[in-house]
């Protein structure tokens, strides 16, 4: 089946039209106004998942790590398809991971998937159960609440139209000099702070500091981004009887939930850490949901609808807690899959079977890298404590093509092994290698571990999930190999937290989807039919003994935890529908309702057709194992290259 419409880069449909987690675009729609906002620092760190419910959702791999961090060096467009496709060659497929097996047996068919990052909409579904919207930018009326100290003249009658005007320019960076100065007439320490105060509440993102020239005094605004915007916030006045955290929901289009919170950062001159949220949300997608700041008002978010690209934050309320990875029930999905083949017939029976079958819950292929270092590679020297094959797999040459400045890096360190030589090739030090290199220059190629330790931990520890990922992966598919969709004897079933090995008698009682399978580790058992042993047989040949998965490193000590074989998706919905034009958008979105457009018109006689699908998953489920069971498709992005103008069927 030929790609409807003009052909573009494989880098453009390929580079993201496939992997997504569960637990979280040619044309972008624009949020707010158009003005690109600054991008900032560390990744926050998690806790070590101790049971399977808790893997992050959507937690970055180390190729997405390394993709992400060095962005700012090259723009993705910046890059032909052929070449993009020449380092796909050696890049992985789903069998080289584990993915092998399906649960149906109803016949594939061929369809775009994330033609449009608007074709990949998320909601989140919060502890209470209910599913998360961006539906209300007003602020709520405790928001407005001031002290009567402060009831003096309003804000407003400080700042004179022309001023007001002048530091908006400022606000959107159209200001060629980069500052506004307000000359103070009227000098007295209440004056200037009222007008310190105007500037900040009326325009976010703006600093000001006072100086004196030639006897004068002026206020001078201009924009807080870099360093200075990670200073402590100032004390405000917080009334006593309102929560001390302000919960509101982010709408976001083709930016990740990191990235999104250091935007939010910038702005506010808070720490990225004074957010907090219940689990990550991919780049890729239009996402929804909940946030929480602590003692930052709803008025001065509202503020940042203003002058933010792709990002809208409205249904503000006060509480006194904060939000917690993991807290989520999981996540809403609406997916698009256009120019598809498969006769309606065809896909009644496969959404049918998704239904009421459900998918194998492997991980998907975004836990696992792109290029041809795979994370897993890297997992398995962390866990066998050969870190100077950590530091060769992440450093050196690899084959296919990268962005020029990491091939200058690492054929640097090939040739000199001198970490500051090697760095200095790097424009945007941020990246993983820049991590690795800038710890071996500060702490010597002889203590690669506390070098290695510069790599945030959370970053650290996806390559050795990753790892106990491909294990996991590769069980179960040995596991519904010989056995199928029955339970047998030998399996596991949890109770409560504690797993518990079926006898023949139990197993009959019980269906596949109660099954789980563990991921290697100290604190797990493992099956006692023969997929158990192939466990101990997997590990052992890459070096590693089953029995001691603690490591001299705590932080690389697996405690293992178990996931189920199969997931079945709940509120599961689908449509056929009919369109010309590969450019429209097929999906309503939030915003779009709160800004009153009509939704999309589909047209019964289009000469295209589109599949629209509606699921919830649990959190830790990647909604591309569940699309992969519809369409029986290679979600590999090797695959997909190599197929180029032809969709896999």
């Amino acid at each position: 089946m030929q790609w409807a419409g003009p052909p573009r880069s494989l880098l453009t449909l390929f580079k993201h039209s496939l992997p997504l987690m569960a637990e979280s675009e040619p044309v972008p729609l624009q949020v707010g106004e158009k003005r690109s906002c600054p991008e900032n620092e560390e990744d926050k760190p998690s806790k070590k998942p101790r049971v399977e419910s808790d893997h992050k959702n959507g937690g970055p791999s180390h190729d997405e790590v390394e993709e992400e961090e060095v962005e700012g060096g090259a723009s993705e467009g910046e890059e032909d398809g052929e070449t993009f496709a020449d380092m796909m060659k050696h890049g992985l497929t789903e069998v080289d991971v584990g993915i092998l097996k399906y649960v149906s047996d109803h016949e594939g068919f061929s369809g775009i998937l994330k033609e449009r990052y608007s074709d990949f909409v998320v909601h989140e579904i919060n502890k209470q159960g209910k599913v998360v919207h961006l539906d209300d930018l007003s602020i709520p009326a405790e928001a407005e609440e001031v002290p009567e100290a402060e009831q003096q003249p309003k804000e407003s009658d400080v700042l004179t139209e022309d001023q007001k005007k002048q530091l908006g320019e400022l606000q959107l960076f159209k200001n060629k000099e980069g500052n506004v100065s307000i000359e103070v007439m009227d000098d007295t320490k209440e004056k200037r702070t009222l007008v310190h105060k105007a500037i900040k509440t009326q325009f976010a993102g703006l600093e000001t500091k006072t100086e004196e020239k030639e006897g004068r005094k002026f206020i001078v605004a201009y924009h807080a981004a870099g360093k200075k915007a990670l200073a402590a916030p100032r004390k405000h006045f917080w009334p006593k009887n309102r929560g001390s955290f302000c919960h509101f929901v982010l709408y976001k289009e083709n930016k990740d939930t990191m990235d999104a919170i250091n935007v939010l950062s910038k702005f506010l001159r808070l720490r990225p850490n004074m957010f907090s949220y219940m689990g990550t949300k991919d780049k890729r997608a239009i996402t929804v949901q909940e946030i929480a700041v602590l003692k930052i008002t709803a008025e001065r978010l509202s503020h940042l609808n203003k002058c933010l690209m792709n990002l809208k934050l409205g249904n503000f309320c006060y509480k006194n807690h904060p939000l917690k990875l993991g807290e989520l029930q999981g996540n809403h999905f609406t997916v698009v899959i256009r120019n598809i083949s498969g006769t309606d017939e065809q896909v009644h029976r496969a959404m049918t079977s998704l239904k009421q079958t459900g998918f194998i819950n492997y991980f998907g292929m975004q836990r696992f890298g792109t290029t041809a270092v795979s994370t897993q590679q890297v997992g398995r020297a962390i866990l066998k404590n050969d870190w100077n094959q950590v530091v060769d797999l992440i450093l050196k040459p690899r084959p296919g093509a990268e962005k020029e400045f990491l091939v200058r890096c690492r054929e640097e360190w090939a040739k000199t092994q001198d970490p500051e030589a090697a760095l200095k090739k790097l424009p945007n030090k941020r990246c993983v290698e820049g991590q690795l290199l800038r710890g071996l220059s500060m702490y010597g190629k002889t203590n690669i571990v506390t070098a290695f330790g510069l790599i945030p931990r959370n970053n650290r520890l996806m390559y050795v999930h990753s790892y106990q990922s491909l294990v996991w992966n590769t069980m179960v598919s040995r596991r519904i190999e010989a056995f199928g969709l029955k339970p047998v004897e030998g399996d596991l079933v949890l109770k409560g937290t504690t797993a518990h090995v079926l006898s023949a008698e139990e197993a009959e009682s019980r269906s596949i989807h109660d099954i789980v399978m563990p991921l290697p580790g100290f604190d797990v058992i493992y099956p006692t039919h023969h997929v158990g042993e192939g466990y101990r047989d997997m590990l052992s040949a890459d070096g590693l003994d089953i029995d001691k998965m603690r490591h001299k490193v705590k932080d690389y000590s697996l405690a293992g935890a178990y996931r189920r074989v199969v997931i079945r998706p709940s509120d599961v919905s689908w449509e056929v529908t009919q369109y010309d034009d590969p450019r429209i958008s097929l999906v309503h979105t939030d915003f779009e309702k709160l800004e009153n457009k009509p939704g999309p018109v589909f047209n019964k006689e289009g000469k295209h057709r589109a599949l629209r699908m509606e699921f919830s998953l649990p959190p830790s489920t990647y909604a591309t194992m569940a699309i992969r069971e519809v369409l029986k498709l290679d979600t590999s992005i090797k695959k997909q290259t190599q197929l180029n103008t032809t969709w896999f069927n």
